[in-house]
């Protein structure tokens, strides 16, 4: 949506009042407590306001309301002191608000021309309620020159009074066309059957050995630009408008001469800020793309820290016993001497509790400063996770130190012995300790059994599972 459209959504607040609404002209007149009118002009792109106190009322109120920042209203008002011919405010901030879409649409073009020299076939989706428009035009244009196998799915036809409404799109110059319904399934069988028989597939299994890395955290903290900044090519596309990337998208990165899949995925707001359906699908993706991953690397902001949605994403990609990583973004913005980094990954593990066993590492996607020992580290912890450690290496090494410090008796007085340690499990480490009154163990032993494995063994950023079985 655009400002002008979200401006339109502000007026039916209690601050602004609407004069006059012409979708027609699609000129919007709103009127403030303070009695002076904002007129904004779509077309024209123009907002006037009649006084200097409406205008800074405009901005802060744009500011509360979350549809600009501070830093567009700080670069709005410096490009209006520059402007020839006393601009408004209100004008120049549209200016940036459409220069930003034509950004964006452009990315858009971009990302259309990359998806086709990886797919066999497109599923090129239009609006059937709203018609033909322009940008479908441009789509098909690109989808003709790519010499693709492409059909044209006319959506939004849920009954079959709707088949008219594909006639417009014949004009695109496309073979296959369809009326579905993507709401009731309307005719996505025969779309399915037809696709079936234009596509071929292999018989043979595919076995992925490739390690899969999945780049998590909450929206705006630099994980398209990460993602992008590593292939060496605009993969995704990147804005300053937070939710740009609404689908997890697998891109695959060559590196000494390994295929590592990288995973950008849309941001993980909380559920109460979640307002949209494609947002909570969006959601959803990203939690399927955390649990199929390896390795998670939550993406932090260097001047947020670990906040409280941050440590959500920790806890279930421990609970899914991921592998993890933090890597803290923007650390070019950050004023900083040789000690800081070393405060600030203490501050994170203080922070974090019994789980400070996840490496730390920070980096610059805009500078690519530290971004390909990020993978270093990644490859490391994917090992850490499939190391299998001998039996009797185990058991030499822990059972003194037990013996040293056994677990608390049991509640009947009874002595509890571990007798005997042995790894299991092959996606990610699991101890198996057997034992006499292992039901007694208490969790805070279980914890220090866990630190003991790791102070011997490793396993940084590898959650593990400590399980006690009767002997």
């Amino acid at each position: 949506m655009s400002l002008v459209g979200r401006l339109e959504d502000l007026a039916l607040s209690d601050i602004f009042q609407i004069i006059s609404l012409s979708k027609k002209t699609g000129t919007l007149v709103l009127k403030s407590k303070a009695g002076a009118a904002v007129v904004v002009f779509k077309d024209g792109q123009v907002i006037q306001a009649a006084t200097d106190n409406l205008r800074d009322t405009l901005g802060n109120i744009l500011i509360s309301k979350g549809l600009i920042s501070e830093q567009d209203l700080g670069r709005a008002l410096e490009l209006q002191k520059k402007a020839k011919g006393g601009k408004r405010l209100g004008q120049i901030l549209v200016e940036m608000d459409s220069l930003r879409h034509d950004d964006l649409e452009g990315a858009i073009r971009e990302q259309i021309e990359i998806a086709m020299d990886e797919c066999d076939a497109v599923l090129f989706t239009v609006d059937g309620r709203i018609g033909l428009t322009p940008i479908d035009k441009e789509v098909a244009d690109i989808l003709r020159r790519s010499n693709k196998l492409v059909f044209l799915l006319v959506n939004k036809s849920d009954t079959p009074n709707y088949e008219v409404t594909k006639a417009d799109f014949y004009s695109l110059g496309l073979k296959h066309i369809y009326d579905v319904s993507a709401l009731n399934g309307r005719n996505l069988g025969n779309l399915l059957d037809d696709l079936m028989t234009h596509l071929q597939f292999s018989d043979e299994v595919d076995t992925e050995t490739r390690l899969r890395l999945a780049i998590v955290g909450k929206p705006n903290v630099g994980k398209s630009s990460l993602v992008n900044a590593l292939l060496g090519y605009d993969r995704t596309i990147v804005t300053n408008i937070p939710g740009t990337t609404r689908d997890s998208i697998d891109s695959t990165l060559k590196y000494y001469g390994e295929e590592i899949v990288l995973v950008d995925t849309a941001g993980l707001r909380k559920k109460t800020k979640v307002k949209e359906n494609i947002e909570f699908f969006s959601n959803v993706r990203t939690y399927k793309a955390l649990w199929s991953c390896d390795v998670a690397v939550l993406l932090l902001d260097s001047m947020l820290g670990v906040e409280k949605q941050d440590q959500k994403i920790i806890d279930e990609a421990v609970r899914r016993r991921k592998g993890l990583i933090l890597a803290v973004n923007k650390w070019d913005l950050l004023e900083k001497d040789t000690g800081t980094a070393k405060i600030y990954t203490d501050a994170i593990h203080d922070k974090m509790g019994s789980i400070d066993y996840v490496p730390v590492i920070f980096i610059s996607a805009l500078t690519k400063q530290r971004i390909f020992k990020l993978i270093e580290i990644a490859k490391k912890v994917h090992e850490e996770r499939h190391k299998k450690i001998p039996t009797h290496e185990l058991n030499d090494v822990l059972l003194p130190e037990i013996e040293n410090t056994p677990p608390p008796s049991s509640p009947t007085g009874k002595e509890v012995k571990i007798k005997y340690i042995t790894q299991v499990g092959d996606h990610y480490p699991i101890f198996m300790f057997f034992c006499n009154e292992h039901r007694f163990i208490p969790d805070h032993y279980k914890r220090f059994l866990e630190k003991m494995i790791r102070r011997h063994f490793g396993f940084e950023g590898v959650p593990m599972t400590l399980s006690f079985k009767a002997k």
